[in-house]
């Protein structure tokens, strides 16, 4: 038995993913069958397009980052409510509400083995959400599951030749990010920074991987080997 928090990136459940159907059918079939395991799981999922096409829509209306964010908050809970209601028909007890702060999640998780959440409130992403999930909850470990298959030095998409890690430390992991700021609504990082400077005063174990692969997802959960980026203390 074992509770796990995930951040799921709103980039999974783009159109643009290939089988996206397959995939949260295959991520639902993960789940339950951890369940059955008697693990407790945290599900934090992200607003991906639908919160970057809105927040740019709004943007030269709305000069307010803080505002602006809103509606990316508006999104995540979007999809949250969409793995939800999926995993809710799979016959997974999963709780019956998105909730929409970190406390109210850990209550909820003592309740039912699976809570399903999106964003909180302005300032804070999805990965910093599930990362406060996690070390609230008392995990093992948050799995942030992306769409790039490990942490680079650099972004891979500028640099062919950017060197990927296996592992990291908590330190090295906050340099690759940048210092533990939020700037701008609308972009989004391979970790958040202010979640990774978190999870460093925490001593909590990050799991980087490429989501689009459940399962990675279900290696990193149980605690088998996985392809992607381990983060643990100095």
């Amino acid at each position: 038995m074992a509770t796990v928090i995930a951040a799921v990136g709103g980039s999974l459940l783009r159109p643009e993913i290939d089988e996206r159907h397959a995939w949260l059918e295959g991520l639902v079939s993960v789940i339950r069958d951890r369940v059955s395991m008697n693990d407790r799981i945290g599900l934090v999922v992200g607003g991906g397009a639908p919160a970057r096409e809105g927040i740019e829509l709004a943007r030269p209306l709305i000069d307010n980052e803080s505002h602006l964010d809103k509606i990316g908050i508006a999104a995540t809970r979007m999809n949250a409510t969409i793995l939800r209601e999926a995993l809710s028909d799979a016959g997974v007890s999963v709780s019956g509400t998105i909730p929409t702060r970190v406390d109210e999640a850990v209550l909820l998780l003592e309740e039912r083995p699976v809570v399903v959440m999106g964003g909180t409130t302005p300032g804070h992403t999805t990965d910093a959400v599930a990362i406060r999930f996690a070390i609230a909850s008392g995990a093992e470990k948050c799995i942030i599951a992306t769409n790039v298959s490990k942490v680079f030095g650099e972004d891979p998409r500028s640099n062919p030749d950017a060197e990927p890690h296996d592992n990291l430390t908590h330190a090295q992991l906050q340099e690759i990010v940048g210092p533990a700021e939020h700037s701008r609504a609308g972009p989004s990082q391979v970790v958040d920074p202010v979640g990774v400077s978190e999870a460093k005063e925490a001593g909590l174990v990050l799991n980087i991987l490429d989501g689009r692969d459940v399962g990675l997802i279900r290696a990193a959960i149980v605690g088998e080997e996985f392809e992607g980026t381990l983060v643990k203390g100095d």
